[in-house]
């Protein structure tokens, strides 16, 4: 089979209308297009749903409220382990679908499910652990009972940079919880949203437990569902702008909300660090995803005695990486989401280096078709810089320099985000001075990523409220009721 034949079978392959009490149809609006951001050009139509989709969406979540609550959880934790291996059995066409609607290369869309697949093997087994509690009263006249309940109809909302993954860490807790749930994934993105829906129902996930929407207005489809009685929870990953607003929405009935937003992480590198390893370590947590992660490494704050071996090591690694198609062999390096996000990233790097940063390597916008842009490495970055303040989002590292430990964490510290730091050094004393002092919700010790199923993700300050996956994953789509018992 041509890969030409083969990108359009896999994309044919996706069911692209909307997912509503287990039927699929399509959207008042019509059609929205899904384009390639490595060609500009579009792959498909998705369907455009209306506030109208959505509200009945959320209304066939409601029908199915309490119906979905009584299954068994060991009911529910199968159907999540029928879809996880369902998800690494298809991982090659759902790679390459992710890579012709993002961008990322092959090699990282493939991690992506694998990643993703995780969340539903991981909450397969949660489902069975819900506890409550039962003890005698303080004053011994009477018990304490505690119970885990679902919290009830889920609005769920995900981002375009990690399209299946973001997805699987919101589904799978709310189907062992026992959730019915309305998934919005992002305009840019839908269909690995679209593919996984497929894989759900394939798996017996009953109709109306989960329900689709596809819309290019989010904002006119999501608010009054936010808004209306019936929804109990709210769950967004995005910008921190995004979901101040959502926020603001979801008081009106006082949900509960997880938000899992922006991110300015520092990368910090002690002058006892294993340089090389820092090095590799940098390029997984800037490159990853070329460089569109909340968990991206944002700046990089480097012992001022190691500074220039630092920069000069990373540069040459970056330099070296393969810019082009995600399809393509060999390529590390895939176009940025859109033309928006690609004049973001250049007007920073222009930015900095009007106020004195170097271009060490990179520093362009990639002529021809697509959004892409060199990996670049920025040295001598003044503190004034917009990049060291605002998240970049693409594939550019800005180095500064520190004096002291001291002076390290206050810069690591001077911003409103705190996702997540990393930190490079041999001393483990100084390590968890470091961690200890460091605002965030998540710490990298000598290694680039955090990432895991299994492990509570989550941030602090305005990088959001709540924790996605681990044993913490679950009780965000739990209640707990308190039943006092007279034992007179």
């Amino acid at each position: 089979m041509s890969t030409v034949t083969q990108e359009q079978t896999v994309v044919d392959a996706v069911e692209k209308r909307l997912y509503i009490r287990g039927e699929w149809r399509d959207g008042s609006r019509g059609t929205l297009e899904v384009e390639d951001p490595a060609t500009g050009e579009a792959l498909c139509e998705v369907a455009d749903g209306s506030p109208e989709d959505a509200m009945d969406a959320l209304a066939a979540a409601h029908e199915m409220r309490d119906e979905w609550a009584k299954v068994a959880p060991i009911e529910r934790g199968e159907i999540l382990r029928r879809a996880f291996e369902k998800l690494t059995e298809r991982t090659e066409d759902l790679a390459l679908l992710m890579t012709l609607e993002m961008g990322k290369p092959l090699a990282e869309s493939r991690a992506e499910i694998t990643y993703a697949a995780e969340f539903f093997r991981w909450f397969a087994g949660e489902a069975a652990r819900i506890h409550g509690q039962y003890n005698v009263a303080g004053n011994g006249a009477g018990r304490v009972l505690t119970m885990k309940q679902p919290v009830g109809p889920s609005i769920l909302i995900t981002p375009w940079n990690f399209p299946m993954a973001m997805g699987t860490r919101k589904i799978g807790p709310a189907i062992a919880a026992g959730c019915t749930m309305v998934m919005k994934p992002a305009k840019q993105t839908p269909l690995s949203m679209l593919a996984l829906t497929q894989i759900l129902e394939e798996s017996g996930l009953p109709g109306g437990v989960l329900n689709l929407i596809t819309s290019s207005s989010s904002g006119s489809v999501m608010e009054p569902l936010i808004k209306d009685w019936r929804a109990r929870k709210l769950s967004f990953t995005g910008s921190t702008e995004v979901g101040r607003m959502l926020i603001a929405q979801a008081a009106d009935q006082v949900l509960k909300v997880s938000m899992e937003l922006g991110g300015n992480a520092p990368f910090l590198v002690f002058d006892d660090a294993d340089i090389d390893a820092a090095v590799e370590g940098a390029l997984l947590a800037k490159m990853r995803n070329i460089g569109e992660a909340c968990t991206s490494a944002n700046r990089f704050h480097v012992a001022g005695s190691i500074a220039d071996e630092f920069t000069e090591k990373l540069a040459d690694r970056m330099g070296k990486l393969k810019i082009g198609r995600g399809t393509e062999e060999d390529v590390k390096v895939g176009p940025l989401i859109d033309d928006d996000q690609r004049s973001k990233v250049d007007d920073l790097v222009r930015d900095a280096i009007s106020k004195g940063a170097t271009a060490v390597v990179g520093g362009e916008s990639v002529d021809g078709s697509g959004y892409f842009y060199e990996p670049t490495v920025l040295g001598s970055v003044p503190d004034d810089a917009r990049l060291l303040k605002e998240e970049i989002f693409g594939p550019v590292a800005p180095i500064t320099s520190f004096d002291d430990e001291e002076q390290a964490i206050a810069k690591a510290n001077d911003t409103e985000y705190g996702l997540v730091a990393y930190v490079f050094t041999r001393d483990i004393k100084r390590a968890i001075r470091v961690i200890e002092g460091l605002h965030t919700g998540m710490v990298g010790l000598n290694q680039g990523m955090v990432s895991n199923a299994g492990a509570p993700f989550g941030g602090v300050k305005q990088s959001g409220i709540g924790r996605e996956g681990g044993f913490e994953g679950i009780e965000e789509f739990l209640e707990t009721k308190y039943v006092a018992v007279n034992m007179d």
